[in-house]
């Protein structure tokens, strides 16, 4: 493959994976999304308990997880078929799952060592589902292509 579509398909999936990882920081630690999350709700209503906040924060970090590995598994289905029109969605799809699974638990991984943050093998999951629904929009929308 041609240095130039190695760019195409796998830079987007790297700049990603990036963003990610940068995500997986303190800055975006449970305490500093709450806070701010928590400022941007009380001016809309100052009544706001802490535990709706908190419910509300969990669910949007928890959704956060969800939309990030669903990009991803777009890119690395896209990275993995590289503009290719072969009848291997198969392998495409499973080596692209086997990514996303790879990339969840190093995430996790990663946030091992970050003092506000915790790795957690429900993230994973939840991670490792959202990059999964991903493959198979890509597959459907693959198929639908060829038909």
């Amino acid at each position: 493959m041609p240095p130039s579509k190695i760019l195409k398909y796998w830079l987007p999936v790297l700049l990603w994976m990036g963003l990610i990882f940068w995500m997986s920081t303190g800055m975006f630690s449970a305490s500093n999304t709450f806070n701010f999350l928590q400022q941007v709700l009380r001016s809309i209503d100052p009544a706001l308990s802490n535990s709706t906040v908190r419910l509300i924060n969990n669910s949007l970090r928890k959704a956060g997880h969800v939309t990030e590995f669903f990009i991803s598994g777009i890119l690395v289905f896209r990275a993995f078929r590289s503009g290719s029109n072969e009848p291997r969605m198969f392998r495409w799809a499973m080596l692209s799952a086997v990514f996303i699974v790879l990339f969840a638990v190093s995430d996790e991984f990663h946030q091992s060592f970050v003092a506000s943050r915790t790795a957690s093998f429900l993230d994973v999951g939840i991670d490792t589902g959202g990059g999964i629904l991903a493959v198979c929009v890509s597959m459907l929308r693959q198929y639908r292509k060829r038909r």
